[in-house]
């Protein structure tokens, strides 16, 4: 049985680093995280050296009175196992346990994640610490949960240690049993690379053309990786579970090569997720048209929400950040801290602790400012908080629990994105049509889900949703294709991009007319087909609904050919050699239908999906609403919350056409109402 992410009242809180601040300190902070309304703090998850300072000593004196302390004035203590971070005795004494990179250089002490999955000492001695303290603290009344290390797989996710050559080498020979198989997976026979005894089989490694290992083996490589960090998880998970049973284990973040949803349902009680919505404004693409920016990290918390409906934020961004060498997010403006507070909750967020109480001012991290600033002194962001610890101490249980709605998926697995992360001709294609349709159903005030397909996924999973977009799975399974038939039949919509279909699970080509598994499906085959870059011009295409209207077709171009009656062309190239030519195609099928569309997307080819298939905002007959502002509604059996959060500086006219309630002001709102720039309602 699955513990739940919070039970009694919404949790806002805050990290906190007793270790690095006086202890005359600590007093003073808990009574100020209490009066802004705080009511957890997480500890503890760096501070390996601290708790055993040399091998087999071990000290929980200073953390005791921290905890002890924090218990006194009512905060809850999330504790992190230190593994994130070996100390400097035991990376000295068995330097077996450190990571190597690609090109066999060792990565030293001297910063974190330095440490590599596979290592039997490392095992043992994460095992040692976490059971110690979970000894130590497992009925600690002021322990509510345990996050497990530190962001899994963040900073680096490639391990190429002796211990991780081995271990992969066991991996393989439990997945293929024989040689024979694993030379068949691998395609081994291409460029005479097979394999004649498992002590030649190893992990990628240099080649005379840089990174460039066989395409089957490195995407065994992710599959590796990933069991390799569940299973190093798993030892503190079991002992958590053993020495505390009553407190919840998590983990926070969602990293590369890491299938989060197989680790969550086998190890934890529910995922966490570290939101820093400054990442998507600062690293988007300068030639992105008309970007989300910091709104965009929602369609990172959907992908959050669908490992759990419920989720807590560890870390929520409450000032500037950057390392003392990389990184330079500005400061949020007024109103930004509150505004991403309640895109987290919007999005499925049922506890949110801020990184961190106070600005550190020593180490890597000194610009990551947190709530207070080095001086300690009262500031705007304080004031923020607090006013946010007031809204959710009377209005954050009726949000509780609830679930966000959403007729509308995303479709992604792991196979595709670990194979695309190597193979061009479709990996960077996902992320490019994933974000052009989170554009597209955002501005249309349009909530979506983001849903993974994996071998467990049913059809009563699939049919919650009206309509799966599924814009460019290059690898899929006979399997899949069937289940996805199944949506199709009995009424779903299912829209795919180019690239669809043409990979088995090893990513190697079928020898079938693409597209593939899903030729059936889709009615059509791919004729031919191009990458569209800077040798060629850009190719477009006309919509057969709208002839006078071209719409780039971007990136790569799939040719299609119609093959069965129940086929409709959509549009057609309109440039090029293949001009005229199928480009969208739409097949009714059993009760649904199958859109193909032969390019990646962007926004103005998925708002015309969307406007053909008469999709509207949920909230479309009693409130309109400028593009700037998200909608998203969270509700249960007898409650429905509608957020709104204005991304803009500037203030957003909407209107409403019922009366409703603001639920963290009380205000009814009704008419015209101007929402303040960075503004947030919750209506009911």
């Amino acid at each position: 049985m699955k513990r739940p992410v919070a039970e009694e009242q919404f949790e806002l809180g805050v990290c906190y680093y007793p270790e690095h601040w006086p202890e005359s300190m600590w007093e003073d902070d808990y009574r100020r995280m209490r009066e802004m309304g705080f009511t957890i703090i997480r500890i503890a998850e760096f501070a390996w050296s601290i708790f055993e300072p040399e091998e087999g000593v071990f000290s929980f004196e200073m953390f005791d009175r921290a905890i002890d302390l924090a218990h006194s004035y009512g905060l809850k203590v999330v504790l992190g196992t230190p593994t994130a971070t070996p100390p400097a005795w035991l990376t000295h004494k068995y330097p077996e346990v450190l990571n190597v990179t690609y090109e066999g250089v060792t990565l030293q002490h001297g910063m974190r994640r330095h440490y590599n999955y596979s290592s039997p000492k490392y095992r043992e001695l994460c095992a040692r610490i976490t059971d110690r303290m979970a000894t130590h603290y497992g009925n600690h009344p002021g322990v509510v949960g345990w996050q497990i290390d530190n962001e899994l797989n963040c900073e680096i996710n490639e391990f190429y240690s002796e211990s991780d050559h081995i271990a992969f080498r066991e991996w393989l020979q439990h997945k293929y049993v024989t040689l024979e198989e694993l030379n068949k997976a691998w395609g081994a026979v291409f460029w005479s690379q097979s394999y004649s005894d498992w002590s030649q089989v190893y992990l990628p490694r240099p080649t005379p053309v840089t990174k460039q290992p066989n395409p089957h083996q490195a995407l065994d490589e992710k599959r590796f990786i990933s069991d390799n960090t569940i299973s190093f998880a798993k030892i503190q998970a079991d002992i958590l579970r053993a020495k505390a049973p009553n407190q919840w284990v998590t983990t926070n973040g969602i990293f590369g090569h890491l299938d989060s949803h197989e680790m969550t349902d086998e190890l934890l009680d529910f995922i966490s997720y570290d939101s820093y919505p400054q990442f998507s404004s600062i690293f988007y693409n300068a030639s992105e048209e008309n970007p989300l920016r910091d709104r965009n990290w929602g369609l990172s918390l959907s992908v959050v929400r669908s490992i759990s409906p419920n989720f807590c934020i560890m870390e929520q961004q409450s000032g500037p950040g950057g390392w003392v060498n990389r990184m330079d997010m500005p400061s949020p403006k007024p109103g930004q801290m509150r505004l991403w507070t309640y895109q987290s909750i919007a999005h499925g967020a049922d506890m949110v602790l801020y990184f961190r109480w106070r600005t550190a001012t020593m180490g890597n991290e000194i610009y990551w400012h947190g709530i207070n600033d080095y001086h300690n002194q009262p500031n705007r962001r304080v004031r923020e908080a607090a006013q946010i610890g007031q809204e959710l101490t009377q209005a954050g249980k009726s949000i509780l629990g609830t679930r966000v709605q959403a007729n509308i998926a995303i479709v992604r697995d792991y196979d595709n994105e670990w194979d695309g992360e190597y193979d061009v001709w479709h990996g960077p294609f996902m992320w490019q049509s994933n974000k052009e349709w989170f554009k597209a159903l955002q501005r249309k005030h349009i909530p979506n889900d983001v849903l993974f397909l994996r071998k467990n996924t049913t059809l009563k999973e699939l049919a919650r949703y009206d309509v799966l977009i599924y814009p460019h799975p290059a690898i899929m399974r006979d399997e899949t294709a069937s289940l996805l038939d199944e949506y199709v039949q009995q009424g779903g919509k299912l829209i795919f991009g180019c690239r669809t279909g043409y990979k088995d699970q090893q990513g190697q080509c079928y020898m079938r007319p693409f597209p593939g598994a899903a030729k059936d499906l889709c009615g059509i085959t791919v004729e031919e087909f191009t990458m569209v870059n800077g040798t060629r011009l850009p190719t477009s295409i006309r919509w057969e609904s709208d002839p006078d209207h071209l719409i780039g077709a971007d990136s790569f171009n799939d040719i299609l050919h119609v093959e069965a009656d129940s086929v409709e062309v959509m549009g057609t190239y309109a440039t090029d050699y293949y001009a005229g030519k199928p480009a969208v195609t739409r097949n009714l099928r059993g009760d649904g239908e199958v859109w193909y569309y032969g390019a990646v997307f962007n926004e103005q080819a998925a708002v015309r999906i969307i406007d053909h298939l008469g999709l509207q905002s949920p909230a479309a007959a009693w409130l309109e609403l400028p593009e700037g502002v998200e909608l998203q509604i969270r509700q249960d059996d007898t409650s429905s919350y509608t957020f709104l959060l204005n991304y803009n500086e500037e203030p957003a006219d909407l209107v409403l056409k019922e009366d409703k309630r603001d639920l963290l002001t009380g205000e009814v709102i009704s008419g015209t109402h101007r929402l303040e720039g960075f503004g947030v309602l919750v209506l009911y």
